[in-house]
């Protein structure tokens, strides 16, 4: 039995921040989560947006926390070494209904509060960015763009770094009250604790059911992604929405990343399935399409790779009314916090969030802040980011930088170590990836595979079929394809 003051349930985004707002008190903290890495669900399955809050009803959590994410996200990038770039937003329309839903939102978010935002045409938006689409447009100056699995990652790390502990594949499959204490029950271990947080994302209504609040609907919207290659990226330098629908939404969309490539989607679909994270070419078809009309440079050429996320969003059962998030804490369930319904814009809002979920169990204990915390976390400049003298010096001073494993995004052997050593102790091939970008460019991972593998092994000390790519049955390898008639091993399944 492991025993805490409080224990998060769920590592994504909003529930590693939480972690990291906690570790500013003196408390002992744990978080739980079923995969094994941090961002393994929809935190990483997203476009990577800093939203202005120009979309959310005035005076709901959502925007509330949306607009007070994005003005101070500056500072947090900067503290937590996130890459992060605040290019502004096109939403473009092409008819006098698109100008007249666009002008809704324009008001919306001067209710809101956000700043900046003005109506521009067509010569304007071709002066932003000659490729995007569009008659006109609302320019929005706030938003940004990020890479949410480096977020996630970055906020997790500094929650170690000040005294978190992360345990994962640790799925919560039951949630008891004894005495004074919650008791919570994975399917490997049991837990004590005096305070639960649920920030379990797709799963946190059935987490709050085991809570004992309402087993909340939610119903799973689900979109898919292209990835473009970094060739398309170089001619598309803000993102670009269209005109939002008669009930608010945003059909596909084009959006550069943080290193260099362009997403272009999501579409939305109703999924009851809480992992269906596969691609169809009926989808892709549709995206290709209605992807043209944002950017120019949409071509078959570009695409490298696709992907799906969903968000589980919080529902009137009666009407289908999408709801605000819900955050709450009931003494009917005491030394609780339950956070339901939290999606687009999650990323955002993660620490505003946190900081609403921690102060409730701040003010109730009163506990007392940590002397030794720490908000920045250390981090070394990328290779592939460094100049050339730069790129010299790390060389000589370990030779490990002068040998390049994934060819396509630069990553050197030393960034690969350094991943494997990684202060969350995760030791996947995903894992790697999402910390390094290995595996993410034109290739995606033809080259330098295999070597990360064969590092992973020889770092670790373990045998080929204890490698798993991301999940605990992702085997990247199951046996020996055959063996030689001298009895030396061939090559791996």
């Amino acid at each position: 039995m492991r025993d805490y003051d409080v224990i998060v349930i769920g590592a994504g985004v909003v529930g590693s921040a939480t972690a990291r707002e906690l570790s500013r008190y003196r408390l002992k903290i744990a978080v739980l989560e079923k995969e094994q890495d941090v961002a393994c669900g929809n935190s990483s399955r997203n476009t990577g947006m800093l939203h202005a809050g120009f979309t959310y009803k005035p005076g709901s959590l959502k925007a509330e926390c949306a607009v007070e994410g994005n003005q101070e996200f500056d500072q947090v990038a900067k503290e937590l070494g996130v890459p992060f770039r605040r290019t502004g937003k096109l939403v473009v329309g092409f008819t006098e209904h698109d100008r007249e839903n666009i002008l809704k939102f324009k008001t919306n978010g001067e209710i809101n509060g956000v700043k900046g935002m003005r109506m521009i045409d067509k010569d304007e938006i071709h002066r932003i960015d000659a490729n995007a689409g569009g008659e006109f447009a609302m320019y929005v100056p706030s938003s940004g763009i990020l890479d949410p699995m480096q977020y996630t990652i970055a906020l997790a790390e500094n929650a170690c770094q000040n005294g978190v502990k992360f345990y994962f594949g640790q799925r919560v499959t039951g949630i008891t009250r004894e005495d004074e204490t919650w008791l919570l029950h994975t399917e490997t271990d049991e837990f004590r604790t005096k305070w639960v947080i649920n920030c379990a994302g797709m799963y946190a209504s059935q987490i709050s059911a085991m809570l004992g609040y309402p087993d909340y609907p939610v119903r799973g919207f689900k979109g898919e992604y292209f990835v473009l290659d970094k060739k398309a990226g170089a001619y598309l330098s803000i993102p670009v929405y269209p005109a939002p629908n008669d009930k608010g939404g945003f059909s596909t969309h084009a959006t550069p990343t943080i290193d260099g490539n362009v997403l272009v989607g999501p579409d939305s679909y109703v999924t009851e399935e809480p992992e269906d994270y596969k691609v169809t070419k009926e989808h892709m078809d549709g995206l290709f399409a209605d992807g043209q009309k944002m950017f120019k440079q949409m071509k078959r050429d570009y695409f490298i790779r696709n992907f799906a996320g969903i968000r589980w969003k919080r529902i009137n059962p009666e009407t289908g009314e999408v709801l605000d998030f819900k955050l709450e804490a009931d003494e009917a369930h005491p030394n609780t916090v339950n956070l339901v319904g939290i999606e687009s814009p999650g990323v955002t809002c993660a620490l505003p969030l946190a900081r609403r979920a921690c102060r409730l169990l701040v003010e109730k204990e009163q506990t007392e802040e940590n002397p030794d915390f720490d908000p920045v976390r250390p981090v070394r400049k990328r290779f592939y980011e460094m100049t050339h003298e730069e790129q010299e010096e790390a060389i000589q001073g370990d030779p490990m930088y002068g040998e390049i494993i994934c060819r396509c995004e630069t990553v050197t052997k030393a960034e690969i170590l350094a991943a494997i050593h990684n202060p969350l102790g995760v030791h996947t091939v995903a894992g790697i990836k999402n910390r390094t970008r290995a595996t993410m460019g034109r290739c995606q991972g033809g080259y330098c595979e295999t070597r990360i593998t064969q590092l992973i092994e020889s770092e670790l000390g373990i045998c080929p079929e204890e490698v798993r790519y991301s999940k605990k049955d992702s085997w990247m390898f199951t046996g020996k394809v055959r063996v030689s008639e001298t009895g030396k091993a061939g090559r791996e399944a």
